[in-house]
Order: C-alpha cells, then structure tokens, then sequence
C-alpha cells in the first residue's frame, strides 16, 4: 500500500504523514538475517543496515564461565546452614562483563539535489503483508524490503528526473574512533558498485558491505562521497553485508548480487525481486490475524495518531500485526535480539543481547500458537549452535555434566561469562529449559518431536543427574544454590535455595526428556529423579513463595515474574489441576509490583494474569503499556515509558498476551475465551495453532462464540470453557464446529 490503508485490511500495514526524524521512529523491515531502517524522505533517504551477526570484540569474546566446581560442595554446605550470603562471593573475581554488542553496519543514503517537491504532502507507510516501507512526495517514490527469498536489501527510487548523490556511511551515533574505513566505488554499464568495509579496532575481523546501483536513464559518475546520479528515472539499491576475517572477496560478492537480476523481459526489476520474497513472507505473515471490529476511521489513522487512543481496538488490533510482522522479521538467522534485528546506534542497550531470563522467552512467547515456525526455527539455530558452550558452563561452574543456558548472551558465544554479586547469574539453571520450552511446544502442535530437540533435553536431564545430589530432612531434592532472576529473598542474598522456577523447571525439564526417550532406563530415572523435588510453598499471606525453603521471605516489587514459571510458560500450575495452588499464584500475581515499569514486567504479569484467568488484571497490564507511551511511530516498542530505550519486548510479546487471552491449550486440553478483557467484546481470531494438533477461528460477539477447528491428528481433549467442562473428540481431517453460549 502507498499511503491510507483505509482501501486494506486494517491489520496490513500503518503510514505516517512526515518523515522520521530519530531512527527510533524509522519503519523497519527484515528478512531474519538483515535488517533495514527506513527512514524515506526526497531530500535525504535513508537506510540504516543491520545483521544478526554483528558484534565487536571488546575482550569478552575469549571470556570462560568461572571455574568455580570445586568450591560448590563448600558453597552447599554454607547455604544449607543457614548462611544467607554465602554465595556472595562464589565467583573468581572478575568484574562484571558484558557480552559482545550488536551494532548497526551502516547507512546508504540518496541525498537529492533537487528540493522541489519539498512542500508537497509526504507520506511514508509499511506494508506488513509485503514487508515493503514506502515514502512518496509529488512524483518521487522510494520503496525498501528486505527479500526473504534472496536475502538482499531491496530499495527502489523513482521521480521523472533523480539528482541525487548516493553513498555508504559509517558514521552512526557510538561507532568507535579506531575503526579502519575503507571505501570502494566502481563505475558499471548499468550504474556502479559501492563497497564499505569497516575493521574492527585491534582485530583481524572486519564486515563489508557491498551495494549494487542500478540506475536507469541519466547520467552517472563518480563523486568523492561516492556515486553522483543525474537525471535518471530510477535507481535500483541492491545492499548485503558479510562479516569476515582478512579480506572479503568482493567480486563474488557482486556477481552474487548482479545473479539476483532477472531479465528485464520478464518483467520490472524490483516487482520480480518482491515478487520471490512475498511467496515466502507474505505466506507467514497471513496465518493468523485478529479482528476487534474497531470503527473504519480509527482503522484508518496514521500509527502516530492512533498511539493517542490507547483504548481504541484498533490500536490493539495494529499492534497485534505489528507485533507479528516485527516478530517475522527479526526471526530468521536467529531469534529477536532485545531490539529485534533493528538498531541505529553502537552503543545500544543492554549490548542489544540475547537476554534469556525472561525478555527471549516472552518475545517467543506467540511462536508455535501463532503459526510462526520461522521463529521457533530461529531459537532452534540459537540453541543448537550453543550448546558446546553449554557443556562447558555446566562443567566450569558446577563440575556436572549436560548442560547449562547462560542468562546473556550475543548469539555467537554460549557461555556464561556475564555474572556480579548483584546478578550472579552464573548460579541460574532453569534457563535451559526455559529455552526448549516454544521448541516442545513446536513439536506438540506439529505432532512429531524433533531429535535434535530430544537430545537437547537429554543432556538438561543429564545435568540435573548430577547436580541435584543434596536433600532436606524429608528426603526431597534441594536445589543449592538457586536464583531466581533477577530477585533476592526479602532477609537473604541472591544466590539461595529452593527458587520456585529452579524446582518448576527442574520437574518439567526431567519429566519432558523422559517423554521424549519413552521406554528407556534414562526416561525411570529422569522420572524418579523428578518425584524427588519438593512441592512449591504457600507463604504466610497466602501466595506461592518465590523461594520454597522455610524462612526466606518474598520481595515483592519486582518486574519479573519468575516464581510463576510454573503458570506460564508451563502447565504445573493451573486453575484446573490444581486449584489450590492456583490460588496461592493469583495471591502471589496480586502482591506483585511493577518496580520499574518495564514492559516486559507488565507484559509476563498479562500472560501470568491470562493463564489464571484474570481477564480484569490483564486489562490493567495492557493498559499500563498502552497508556505509558511505550510504543515509537515505528509501532516498535521502548523498554520504559515515554518511549525510553529501544527494546523489542512490548512489540513482539503483546500478540502472544492476546492470544493467551483468547485461546490456550496444552497436549490433552482447549480452553476458549479464558481472560478475555471486557473492553473488546467482539471480534475474531484466525489461524492459531493448538498444541493437539489443530488450527483453531475464534468468532465472539457478548452473546455468543463459534469455534472451528480443523486437527490434523485423532485425538480427544478436554474443553473449557465458561459454561463449564466437557470432552472433545477430534478425528483428523474432519472440522468441528463449536458453538458456546453466552460468556
């Protein structure tokens, strides 16, 4: 679409009336490798390039997880003693290290030497059904995507006569001063070739990027920024980056690119290249959608504006796709970064890392029931390439074994080297399971289990084997040490016992490997090992106690939510099995505080919230991010409100929150319209995915609600609803229609 979406589908897309003047509020596309910024504007178009795999060395890439094995049994003994602070100094030392940062690589930018157009109406939309951005002013149009298909930055220019200077830039907000530059400009038959290949300071690791321009009419020559065009009608920007050591062969990189052409007989040279991409993205991005039945002319605002009605479904209705469609396109080589695949400064948040703790995982959180197997299939890649480094963590640190996550990481390096005493989260281990967990919830809704995730889950089951050797009185298992990020007991240290996510992710880590290796003397093991594990503890005000140990007391003004792991992402905790401890959760999400208003917080309280059934506190959560100003005219979101720190949490966790709210399922159970808030009566979800294997619409209006399902497997569940509980027999292949009553 090129400017009002009100002739699309409400969901397609959003579009502003100026031009973007931060790269914060730039529009974005991606492809799951590169990324690209947009910014569009006649007098100075702008494309900010990213890639998964840029980081630069800063010393922590030779870091090693502490070697801290032989002091652990000492460190249990102290612990279980009654010393509180003993883990305060189980480290060797070392100040705290951040992993490797991600960084933008640089910017093609096409400044005009005509300011015509400059007062006529501009405006700039991206289409999320294409993944295109489009700006256009009078006669000029530019049109950006990043090609799923041939993984290569598309940009289109076209007006009746471009004057416009075009070159690479690597100045962007924190690049370092010890960057070696080196820039490259050829002239070709069809336009030229620019090659930028920066050098890391004090390294032989260098990325390059090469842009092919393919310039039709005019005239063009070389300028000492670059490229000067004149009087042409079009100009055709193909961009990749590699990352490399020594020297990139940039000959092969350029008949690569050149290969991408088609013949122009067979059609225009940007729509054949689109053409390739949108089979692949387009399909992705159409499985599931959602309908609030929002007003057409609220439907039809710019996303800036529509940002000024918190409470409009059609704000909920354009970020659930804008959740979606970010979430597709940070998704690829690997998952979304904490800034998705998007950043336009080097010294970007938090190193712009992999945070494994919570903001990973609820950034996935709607990968398998939102039919984004691209995604799952991004964490797989991030987890499986690991998982040397994995063993190794588990070794250093805790002389086991299998496997432990590390709580940061940078996508290349798996260990766990990022600790301090206010963080020790060398001393975490449920972070492996928390990983694995979209990747079984993969495998449940396709029907067939992935071997590479069982072995995975072997070796998580192998370490609790040797990790879990200390016991209570009663003979149950203790976790020592435990931590539960990123909190502390109320009267103790971080590092403690007992943390209520170690032992949910323990149980569920053993119990699934055991799943997975059916009939094996491993899978009794595994299982007698889980048995062994204490029950969670309700606390004196009646809430699941964050640390199951007697006498450390809770913290409660936390953001994160880790005690309740075992409600979301799990199924341990649940108002239908167990309805005792559901309670004391609910009591547990009731007492907790939002401490800094991170989205993130308020966005694990909803799905927590959602899970319990709680459809008034999911409002309430939703409407803190709603209306705190988290969201960017990008429709990316901020970690903070008033739109502080670029953080990707908000944007791609927010479509999981309102499915959860909607429809949830586990292997043996449906339950619709669990925590449905009440401000959005009506409307309909298509296409979500169920853990028993069938895709599910949802129509709902304040009297009643159709459900179809169409499974892909025979099998029986339970179904819940409002109106009560009641078996559901699915035989492959055949639909069933669902009628409910009144909600």
């Amino acid at each position: 679409m090129t400017g009002r979406p009100a002739q699309e589908s409400p969901v397609h897309g959003t579009w502003e009336p100026l031009p973007a003047t931060r790269w914060e509020d730039a529009y974005l596309s991606g492809n799951g490798h590169h990324g690209a910024l947009v910014f569009g504007d006649p007098s100075d178009d702008r494309v900010i390039v990213t890639h998964h795999t840029l980081v630069r060395p800063n010393g922590s890439e030779h870091a090693r997880p502490p070697r801290l094995a032989a002091r652990l049994p000492a460190l249990q003994d102290r612990l279980l003693a009654g010393d509180l602070t003993a883990a305060e100094d189980f480290t060797d030392g070392r100040p705290i290290q951040w992993v490797q940062p991600f960084h933008p690589a640089f910017r093609t930018r096409l400044r005009s030497r005509s300011t015509a157009d400059a007062e006529r109406d501009y405006h700039r939309s991206v289409d999320f059904t294409t993944g295109e951005t489009t700006a256009h002013r009078g006669d000029w149009r530019s049109r950006v995507f990043v090609s799923r298909a041939d993984d290569v930055i598309v940009q289109h220019v076209t007006a009746p006569d471009l004057t416009l200077d075009l070159a690479q830039e690597h100045q962007l907000p924190g690049a370092p001063a010890r960057l070696t530059v080196g820039h490259g400009t050829l002239l070709t038959p069809d336009g030229a070739l620019l090659n930028l290949r920066v050098r890391y300071p004090d390294s032989d690791r260098a990325y390059t990027g090469v842009t092919l321009a393919v310039v039709t009419g005019g005239t063009t020559r070389l300028a000492p920024t670059g490229v000067r065009v004149t009087g042409a009608t079009e100009v055709l920007l193909l961009t990749r980056v590699r990352r490399h050591t020594g020297e990139l062969d940039v000959a092969a990189e350029t008949r690569a690119l050149r290969a991408l052409l088609p013949d122009e007989r067979h059609g225009h040279l940007y729509d054949t290249l689109l053409d390739r991409h949108l089979a692949l993205h387009r399909t992705a991005y159409r499985r599931v959608t959602l309908d609030l039945r929002a007003e057409a002319t609220e439907r039809a605002l710019p996303g800036s504006e529509l940002l000024k009605r918190p409470s409009s479904p059609a704000l909920l209705e354009r970020l659930f796709a804008a959740g979606r469609y970010h979430l597709l396109s940070a998704g690829g080589l690997l998952p979304p970064r904490l800034t998705g695949l998007w950043t336009g400064d080097w010294n970007t948040a938090w190193s712009g890392a992999f945070t494994n703790d919570a903001n990973l995982n609820l950034q996935t959180a709607s990968a398998a029931s939102a039919a984004l197997p691209e995604v799952t299939d991004a964490l797989a890649s991030l987890i499986h390439r690991q998982l040397d480094d994995w063993r190794e963590n588990a070794r250093a640190v805790f002389g086991a074994r299998g496997v432990v996550a590390p709580a940061h990481t940078d996508g290349e390096s798996g260990l766990s080297y990022h600790f301090s005493r206010e963080y020790p989260l060398q001393l975490w281990t449920a972070g492996a399971d928390w990983l694995l967990k979209p990747l079984v919830d993969h495998d449940e809704t396709r029907g067939a289990r992935d071997p590479r995730t069982a072995a995975a889950l072997a070796e998580v089951a192998l370490f609790y084997e040797d990790f879990l050797t200390r016991a209570d009185p009663d003979g149950h298992l203790v976790v020592v040490p435990s931590y539960s990020p990123e909190n502390r007991p109320a009267n103790g240290s971080w590092g403690a016992i007992n943390a209520a996510m170690d032992l949910s992710a323990a149980r569920h880590a053993l119990r699934t490997a055991a799943d997975y290796h059916p009939g094996t003397p491993e899978a009794e093991r595994w299982r007698a090992l889980a048995d062994r594990l204490p029950p969670h503890r309700v606390n004196a005000d009646g809430a699941l106690a964050e640390w199951a140990w007697p006498g450390l007391e809770d913290t409660y003004d936390h953001r994160h939510l880790s005690h309740l792991y075992g409600v979301w992402p799990l199924d341990e905790i649940n108002p239908y099995d167990t309805p005792e401890l559901g309670k004391a959760a609910h009591r547990a999400l009731q007492l907790r505080g939002a401490e800094n208003d991170s989205a993130h917080g308020h966005l694990h309280h909803a799905l927590v919230a959602a899970r319990l059934r709680d459809g008034e506190r999911v409002a309430h959560a939703l409407g803190q991010v709603l209306d705190g100003d988290f969201f960017h005219a990008s429709l990316m979101s901020a970690h903070y409100p008033n739109r502080d720190v670029y953080n990707a949490d908000a944007a791609h966790t927010l479509p999981g929150v309102l499915i959860e709210t909607l429809v949830q399922s586990t292997p043996d159970r449906l339950v619709l319209l669990p925590a449905l808030p009440a401000a959005y009566p009506q409307g309909q979800l298509t296409g979500v995915r169920t853990r028993f294997g069938a895709e599910l619409d949802l129509t709902w209006t304040p009297d009643t609600a159709v459900a179809v399902l169409r499974p892909s497997r025979t099998h029986r569940v339970e179904l819940r609803t409002s109106s009560g509980t009641q078996p559901l027999e699915l035989v492959a292949g055949e639909d069933r229609v669902l009628t409910l009553g009144a909600r």
